[in-house]
């Protein structure tokens, strides 16, 4: 049976929170009518799909998650903690220094989940094709993205001609959830260094190397809650029905 050990993002300082995020790290913000944190939603959907062991990537206001996380053995999974630093800076870097302390050698696969994303990727098929393909890559990608802004068709005199509001465009946007071969970190950091991110750095260069990157298509609902723009936005009600927490 293949390990799997499932990373979480949540380490950042949560800059477009502020000023909430001076007092608590973001992935401790309260959401839906039960007011749990973010990143137990994350952890409690994850482990629905049996996955148990935890790894998280930490950093800004780190001893919070910890002190209401523990060793995750209140929420029926392992719990294990990488802290930043040590010149390691990105989600990339963040990976890495996990890798180095011998937090993610263990895995057949590392599911990768950025944790400010809200979805209903089912990540035990994820990892089941992941390691199906034999890919050192696979990145979860939607079959359209909506567009948060309107969007112009401008002719060649400089009147526009149509004029859509918000559209839904044919395109693969990434969501910030990847399957990821972990042997796969011990050939970065001697070509790429200790300063890095996943999505602008790690993945295209795995593509440069020809090595096998797949797309994971998913059609399902996501939400980023990376700012507090979008936070404020959120359908809070949906959050009993789609992460049961009993």
């Amino acid at each position: 049976m293949a390990r799997i050990g499932a990373v979480i993002l949540a380490g950042g300082e949560g800059r477009r929170f502020r000023p909430y995020t001076d007092i608590i790290p973001k992935p401790m913000i309260p959401l839906g009518p039960e007011e749990k944190p973010l990143i137990e939603y994350i952890i409690r959907w994850i482990s629905r799909h049996g996955i148990q062991d935890f790894i998280l990537l930490v950093g800004y206001r780190w001893r919070q998650l910890a002190n209401y996380l523990g060793d995750g053995s209140r929420l029926g999974v392992r719990i294990e903690y990488s802290v930043d630093g040590g010149g390691y800076k990105g989600t990339g870097g963040a990976l890495l220094k996990a890798w180095a302390g011998g937090l993610l050698a263990n895995y057949d696969v590392l599911l990768v989940w950025y944790g400010d994303i809200i979805s209903l990727v089912n990540v035990g098929d994820l990892a089941y094709t992941h390691l199906e393909e034999g890919a050192h890559a696979t990145v979860v990608v939607t079959d359209k993205y909506q567009v948060p802004v309107g969007i112009a068709q401008v002719d060649k005199s400089g009147y526009i001609k149509e004029l859509k509001e918000k559209p839904w465009l044919e395109v693969n946007a990434t969501i910030g959830i990847l399957a990821l071969d972990p042997e796969t970190l011990g050939l970065v950091e001697k070509s790429l260094g200790r300063e890095l991110d996943i999505m602008g750095d790690l993945i295209p260069w795995l593509i440069s190397q020809n090595m096998k990157v797949k797309a994971y298509t998913y059609k399902g609902p996501w939400y980023d809650v990376g700012s507090l723009e979008r936070y404020e936005k959120l359908e809070t009600s949906m959050f009993s029905e789609f992460f049961k927490t009993s």
